[in-house]
């Protein structure tokens, strides 16, 4: 897997000519989806498809399983966490950490993400985020939040956002991708919405289409101008250890000089 990964790419898992379009689409993650995307009749289908699909080993391939409540989660987990194209698994609809632990469990040291789609899993964030080491991520699934939650307005989820980044970087976790946008044809929303994202915290974003992951990567990769700040900030370190001011005035210190040195790794990965 890249080190950064940027965009999410989901597809219904029983689709698998879709599902091969997406694996040539260029996300960094592709997540074949057997939860949502798969209407209940066609669930043991999906199942069968992805793993014949993930049988061999394949690069930056999750698979979001069904909630662990359903009467289909249990077979996903047999089925598909041992198989070689499997890098990870995205758990829907996690409430507590003892849902992540019991996937765990029977999972083995395969990556896991969280994903909180209810009042009570954003409640319980940091929990769940250090819930155990195959932990990798969490996230929020907005559209399932806000029918809980009842909001109406795109802001009023803006806590809940908050919350999740700050429980991921708290138990030492890599900054969350937001959540999707659902119009794959508005792609000048998808870039001011991807921006007011990276401005709260979020590194990349989960798409729905191909098209849209090329706005979502332009929105998440640092300007010129952040490479350029980040390049002087290094190099001002380098040559004097401690706290120290620019020439420009500006201070900085060992996490002004740990933030830039990210952003010149996230700069490296094109």
């Amino acid at each position: 897997m890249t080190p950064h990964p940027l965009t999410w790419l989901y597809v219904p898992g029983d689709r698998p000519p879709i599902v091969a379009k997406a694996l040539a689409a260029g996300a960094d993650v592709v997540v074949v989806d057997l939860e949502d995307a798969v209407a209940p009749d066609r669930k043991e289908y999906a199942r069968a498809a992805t793993a014949e699909l993930l049988s061999e080993p394949r690069p930056d391939v999750h698979v979001r399983v069904n909630a662990l409540d359903t009467p289909w989660a249990a077979d996903d987990l047999r089925t598909l966490a041992p198989l070689p194209g499997v890098s990870g698994l995205r758990l829907p609809k996690v409430t507590s950490a003892e849902d992540v632990v019991a996937v765990a469990e029977k999972a083995g040291d395969l990556p896991l993400y969280a994903l909180l789609e209810t009042a009570l899993g954003v409640e319980r964030a940091f929990a769940i985020a250090g819930a155990h080491p195959s932990v990798h991520g969490v996230a929020l699934g907005e559209a399932d939040l806000r029918a809980d939650l009842g909001v109406r307005e795109d802001a009023g989820l803006d806590w809940s956002r908050s919350r999740v980044i700050v429980a991921a970087r708290a138990a030492g976790l890599a900054p969350p991708p937001q959540s999707v946008h659902p119009d794959i044809r508005d792609l000048d929303t998808l870039a001011a919405s991807c921006a007011r994202g990276r401005a709260l915290g979020f590194l990349g974003r989960a798409a729905i289409h191909p098209r849209q992951l090329p706005v979502i990567e332009s929105a998440f990769l640092p300007t010129e101008r952040e490479i350029e700040e980040a390049e002087t900030i290094v190099k001002a370190a380098m040559a004097e250890e401690g706290a120290q001011a620019l020439a420009d005035g500006r201070f900085i210190d060992a996490a002004v000089v740990a933030a830039a040195q990210r952003t010149l790794s996230l700069a490296r990965r094109t």
